[in-house]
């Protein structure tokens, strides 16, 4: 059986022999890049399993390389960062990465969040083979092949904002939690805030043409969590 594969994207060495040795102990093959283009051309030939990205590059910068990897490859994305910004954090969420991690960070936390993710189903538990299509209004969600369309138009989702707009249109009027959520999308072996889901769920409102002002499908129970209202 293959072993699985990652792909590091940092120039500090010292980082990249952690991140190395790190995804190593835990049984992937690693190849490395040190800036965005060569980080873009080793996500096409190695088709990695995880990527573990520095938004700090000395060319193309991590939020144009995980946007443009993610139009390619499902991996799940790590973006490392010395930068405390919250914007940092939401833009890089917005373009596709999993997961956030800011420097300098303990390799044990690292590990968590990497073999939580090697648990996390890579579809949502409401994505059933054989699962209806479902229709609401002009909005239309298709579990087996993963492809939501609104108002006859394909909207291009990340694998986290479907298996969130799966699950909560799977049983509208229903309301989850964000720890159900995590559940589901993530899987029960999740380390880190549960806030993410919050950013996850506004890109995904974006998307859908809505605000949480102004919902058209997600409505936010404040202090509960979210459900699906057609």
């Amino acid at each position: 059986m293959s072993r699985p594969r990652a792909l590091v994207v940092e120039d500090s060495p010292e980082f990249m022999l952690l991140c190395r040795h790190l995804l190593e102990k835990e049984g992937f093959d690693v190849v490395v890049a040190t800036d965005g283009r060569g980080a873009v051309e080793q996500a096409q030939s190695q088709k990695p399993d995880i990527a573990i990205l520095d938004l700090g590059l000395p060319d193309v910068d991590g939020i144009e390389v995980c946007r443009q990897i993610r139009q390619f490859t499902d991996a799940y994305i790590v973006m490392v960062t010395g930068r405390t910004d919250e914007l940092d954090k939401v833009v890089g969420l917005s373009v596709g990465a999993d997961d956030y991690v800011t420097k300098p960070f303990s390799p044990r936390e690292l590990a968590a969040r990497i073999q939580a993710m090697r648990r996390r189903p890579r579809t949502s538990a409401a994505s059933a083979p054989g699962a209806a299509i479902r229709e609401y209004g002009t909005l239309r969600v298709d579990p087996d092949v993963r492809e939501v369309t609104l108002d006859g138009e394909v909207l291009e989702l990340t694998k986290i904002e479907f298996g969130i707009l799966d699950l909560l249109s799977s049983a509208p009027r229903r309301t989850f939690t964000r720890g159900q959520l995590l559940e589901d999308v993530w899987g029960d072996n999740w380390y880190g805030d549960d806030h993410i889901i919050d950013v996850h769920v506004g890109n995904l409102r974006k998307k859908l043409g809505e605000s949480a002002s102004a919902p058209r499908y997600i409505r936010t129970l404040r202090g509960v969590g979210y459900r699906f209202e057609p």
